[in-house]
Parts: structure tokens; sequence; C-alpha cells
């Protein structure tokens, strides 16, 4: 996997205010592996369901691994994330 830098990131993030699904996935990446920013698992939830939600077939799988390390408090924080971030930008 490719290192995100900061750059990337701050484009990952106007992309995904515009709705694009890759964007949405790469910053799921981004926040599983902690490329770029710190791991958080809650953050990469949140946008693993919603590049899923976007049709990413590959962000399922990925939201499924994230959860399972997950405790089922912070799996439910990450799913009002997303549906806030989705209230914000349809």
């Amino acid at each position: 996997m490719a290192c995100i830098d900061i750059d990337s990131l701050a484009q990952y993030e106007r992309d995904a205010k515009e709705g694009r699904a890759d964007a949405l996935y790469n910053l799921g990446l981004a926040y599983s592996t902690g490329q770029g920013v710190s791991v958080d698992m809650v953050a990469a939830h949140k946008w693993f369901n919603l590049a899923a939600v976007r049709g990413v077939e590959a962000a399922k799988s990925w939201r499924n691994q994230v959860a399972a390390e997950m405790l089922p408090s912070q799996i439910a924080e990450a799913q009002k994330l997303a549906r806030e971030w989705l209230n914000i930008f349809k």
C-alpha cells in the first residue's frame, strides 16, 4: 500500500465532500492503517460504510474487518457519524 501524504489526504477529504466513492474508500484505508493520520477505527468504519453505500464492494469487506476489532458502542458511534455526514454532504 502506498503511503498517503497530507496533501493526498486533504484531496480525499475534498473529493469525499463531493460524493466521490473512491475518496471515501481511501479515507477508510487511511484511518484503518494509520497512513497520514493516527489509526482511528471509528473513523475508518464511518468512511468504509459511506463508501459501501456509494457502491464500493471492497469497502464492505474492510468495514467488516474493522468492525471485528471494535466494541458495539464504537460501531454505533461510527454509524451515527456516517448518518450525520450524509445529512450534511448528500
